[in-house]
Order: C-alpha cells, then structure tokens, then sequence
C-alpha cells in the first residue's frame, strides 16, 4: 500500500447562510506564526505563513510536509452542512517537487491535483450534497510519489466552498431556485471498468489550472462529476496506467464529456492517454477546436519574404508542435473528423469514401468502427498518413502523429494505396466505392509507376498537407528520398524544392483546382488547438506561389 500523509480542514458554518463557510479560507490572518481558526494536530507537518507564492490576497499558507505517513498530519477545523444544500469545494495547490499529489477531502476523497504541475497553481475542486445536517470533515490529503524525499512544500490558498446553485443563496424553493451554474455547466461522467486503480482524469484550464479531476476510483462503477466552468479554453485528459483504455478487454468502461447540455467528446477504447480541447464562450463556442489566434500575430516574423526564405521562416513558426501521440489520432477523429459538410450525419469523414454529390457507400461511428481487421471496403476506417510513414522511417515522432497529414480512411482502400504515391491514373486497377483510384501513371504525368488518385474534392485538401510536410520538416526531409524507391520518385533530396519537379507542378495544379475549404478550415484550427500549431497553405493559400512559384 502506499505511504499517505493527510491534511484536513473544516470550518463552523454561519446559521443564518444557506452555503459553508470557511473561517479564515483565504490564509490572510495569522496570530504568532499559526493561521487563525486552524488547528495543528498532528506533527507530521509544519505551517507557516508564505507571503511570496499566493494565489490572491497577501498570503497563502506553506505546508511542509515531513511524514509520509497517514494520520500524522492533519490540520482542521469542524464545518457544519445542511441537509441537501449544494457546496461546492475548492482550493488551490502549489507544488514545488511534484513528489506528492494533494487529493481533495469532502466528507471521503475526491480529485486529486496533478504532481507534475509544478511552480505554479492548479485547482481541485469538488460537488457535494449532504444527505443530512451535520458537521463534515473537508480539506486535503497528500499521497506521496516517485521522487518524494521526505520533506516537501505545498502551498495552499482560497479554500472556499460555496453556493453550488449559483444564486448567493435564497432558500432554494419558489420560482427560480436551483438554476444551477451561474457561468456553463456540465457534468463529466464515467464508468470504470475492472482495473479502475490505472484510470485518472482531469480538466484543465488555458493556464494549467486543473478545473476538476478523479482518480483513486472503484472497479465497475459509474460516477458523475457536475462541472461549473468560465469562459475560456480547456483541455479534458483521460489516463489507463497500465495502456489499454477503459474498455473493452477487461470490462465495459466508458466517459461522457457534456457541456451545455451538449455531449463534446466519449469513448473507452484507447491506449494510455485521450485528449480533447474545447472552448467555452463567444470566442469560439464549446467543443469548436479553441479560438483561433490572430493570424496576423501568428505569421508576423514572416511577412515581406517569399521564395524559399518565406518558407523557412514559416518552418519556424510551425516547428516544435506538441506531439499528442499515435493514439490520440482517434480522439482527434472522434472530435473533429466527423460529417457536418456532406451528410451531416456525424459519421466519420472519409475522405477514400465520402461521395460529396450522393450517399455514402458506407458510414463509420467514431470510436466503435476503428480498425482492427478488414475483409474489404466498409470493414473499419484507420489512419492514414497521406505522407507514408515508410517514407520518413517508420513509426518515428512526431512525424507518426502529426494530424495535419494524418486522415481518417477506409482501413481496406489505405491497404490499396499502400506507399504509392499520389497522381493521376491513365489506366486503374482498383477504384474504390466513391470513384478514388489506383492504377498506372497517365501519359505525361513525369512519372511513370503505379499511383494513387483521389477525388476531385480532396486533392487540394492533400497538396496542402503535402506543402505543410515539406516545410514543418524542413530539417529533416532532405535525407528521407533514399528510403524507398516510391518517396524516391516525389522528393529531390533538397531542403527548399523539396519535391521531384513533376510533383511539385501536380500538387501546385491539385491546390489551385481545389480551393481551400471550410472542412480544412475548422480542422486546421482544431488541429492548432490539439498540437499546438497550423498549416500555413490553409491559412495562407497564396504561400504556394510565393514559394514554388506559378
């Protein structure tokens, strides 16, 4: 078992309010070094008066814990609650080491905060409804983790429970009562599956404030935790430990993200880590990707260039992106690669399948119908890298996960297309239900071996993507025509063309017949809110030209 150590808190409630009250919740008055109506019980930890590292006010109080044994450091006081009167806990922590993780008491434990997060604050925060009146034990408790060293500071500020309806108080009953979160709620809710030790969560704000979280949680249950949150930009993570997701080798876990009364992401199957950002607010309404930042500050260090010094510098607004893995592509998919221009069926957008004029031969729901085997097409749909992964050398970061040439596809048309490159067939050997083809080159292509066609609707969207390959990777992509003969026939080996010339001509013709559109619009700033950066040909069409030329 883990050692524990435990910090507790509790204050008198004030009969006339309707809402908790804490005595002294924001750690600004201290009488000879000890914070005013919190009592040290235990010697496990020391408390101090910090005026350095404070949440708000002028100071916060600085918890040195020395123990990381249960039931020797407590500090608390007694909090009285009325019966079904909604609370809502929270405080803020502030690691220093990340050897210890505080985890939020409310009459049992609640979420936990994240170690890693150091040097600055992060919140936890917790819904509670009491079943009774009475008095009720809240504050923290601290688990240690790899790297504790026996004497660590966390500084706590702001423990303050308040009026979980979101009306400074009334009695609840009449016309109005209970209207709930005054800014967006929502909820999270989660069942676990046989292993629920290996499952955390968290939702975390644009300034790394965790907004809830839940881990420590039960085999094979379900749990609902209520949400309150600003406006602004959030990021929802899900963990498995041990790799496997929540479902469904070894039971039948599952999450819901519902925001607005709207459900923004869900899923269970996954590997270690499932991301999902949304926004909440007028700037880009929730689950839209995050807003889009200001392009005209975003591409600033490369206005006035053209030529190949316009796309280094491109290179080096783009580079460094934050890689979220291979997969987190299906959360991606699930969130943003989904039909609201054909259909608008809310199936996943298959660009080897979609027919933009008629039915689809076949639709897939996200998450359920991922890939897995195939016996032909309308099996399972997978990822596919547009730009092989065998042409930059097999499963290596972050080329593997890079979203912005990485599309959901029928897994048995992307067995087809295989490591072709993309062209224009004369005569086909294989086209799939939507028209997409496979086959040798036409007469006068520039080359001549087999290659891969696409429809008309999404050979833009894929020239692009090409574009923004050749210069995210600009470091790199010269060395990678010599790793097999079809990347051989599209790149040059340069750092600055970068492409065969025969190529570069197809993908420049691809580009300006297939305009940019609104689906690689919305995905491009959904895939700048999930890695951290965009693609400059989507933004800025008229870059192709300035750097390749007409």
């Amino acid at each position: 078992m883990k050692k524990l150590s435990i910090l507790l808190f509790s204050a008198w409630l004030v009969p006339q309010l309707v809402y908790a009250n804490v005595d002294n919740g924001a750690f600004e008055d201290w009488s000879n070094g000890s914070a005013d109506s919190w009592t040290t019980v235990d010697s496990g930890i020391a408390v101090s008066e910090s005026t350095s590292v404070v949440k708000s006010g002028i100071s916060s109080a600085a918890i040195n814990v020395t123990t990381g044994t249960q039931g020797s450091t407590d500090f608390r006081q007694s909090i009285a609650v009325t019966s079904g009167q909604s609370i809502e806990f929270s405080t803020w922590v502030y690691h220093t080491e990340g050897g210890m993780r505080a985890r939020l008491y409310v009459d049992g434990y609640r979420g936990y905060s994240d170690a890693s997060v150091t040097n600055q604050w992060q919140q936890i925060s917790y819904n509670f409804t009491p079943s009774s009146s009475g008095n009720i034990e809240v504050g923290l408790r601290f688990y240690d983790v790899s790297g504790f060293d026996g004497s660590e500071v966390v500084y706590v500020d702001d423990f303050e429970p308040h009026d979980g309806v979101g009306n400074g108080g009334g009695s609840g009953g009449g016309s109005g009562g209970g209207e709930g979160c005054v800014t967006t709620s929502g909820s999270f809710n989660l069942t676990t599956d046989n292993y629920a030790s290996e499952t955390s969560w968290q939702i975390e704000n644009a300034q790394s404030g965790v907004e809830a979280s839940g881990s420590g949680l039960s085999n094979n249950t379900s749990y609902s935790e209520d949400l309150c949150l600003d406006d602004g930009d959030y990021t929802f993570t899900i963990n498995d430990a041990y790799g496997d997701g929540i479902c469904c080798s070894y039971g039948s876990g599952s999450y819901e993200l519902v925001i607005d009364g709207t459900s923004l992401t869900s899923g269970g199957n996954f590997g270690s880590i499932e991301t999902f950002s949304f926004s909440i607010g007028s700037g880009g309404g929730t689950g839209g990707g995050g807003t889009p930042p200001d392009l005209t500050g975003y591409y600033a260090n490369a206005s006035g260039l053209s030529g190949y010094n316009l796309k280094s510098a491109l290179y080096d607004i783009i580079k460094n992106h934050s890689s979220q893995g291979y997969s987190g592509l299906w959360t991606f998919y699930s969130s943003y690669s989904l039909d609201q221009y054909y259909e608008n069926d809310g199936s996943i957008l298959d660009i080897y399948a979609e027919r933009p004029t008629s039915n689809d031969p076949y639709t897939y729901s996200a998450g359920s119908d991922q890939c897995g085997n195939y016996s032909g097409e309308g099996s399972c749909y997978n990822r596919e890298h547009s730009f092989p992964r065998s042409w930059f050398g097999g499963a290596i970061e972050p080329m593997n996960s890079d979203v912005h040439h990485i599309f959901a596809t029928d897994g048995y048309v992307n067995s087809k297309r295989g490591s072709y490159p993309y062209g224009e067939v004369g005569s086909a050997s294989f086209t799939s239900q939507n028209g997409s083809l496979l086959g040798s080159a036409r007469s006068g292509l520039g080359y001549s071996g087999t290659v891969f066609e696409p429809i008309d609707e999404f050979k833009g969207d894929l020239a692009r993507a090409y574009f923004y390959m050749a210069t995210r990777y600009e470091n790199v992509i010269a060395g990678w025509d010599s790793n097999s003969s079809s990347v051989d026939a599209v790149l040059n080996g340069t750092a600055n063309q970068v492409f065969e010339s025969w190529f570069v001509d197809l993908m420049k013709t691809w580009h300006n017949q297939d305009p940019v559109s609104q689906l690689e619009i919305d995905r491009n700033d959904a895939a700048h809110s999930y890695q951290g950066n965009r693609n400059p040909f989507v933004d800025h069409p008229e870059f192709v030209a300035e750097i390749w030329g007409n």
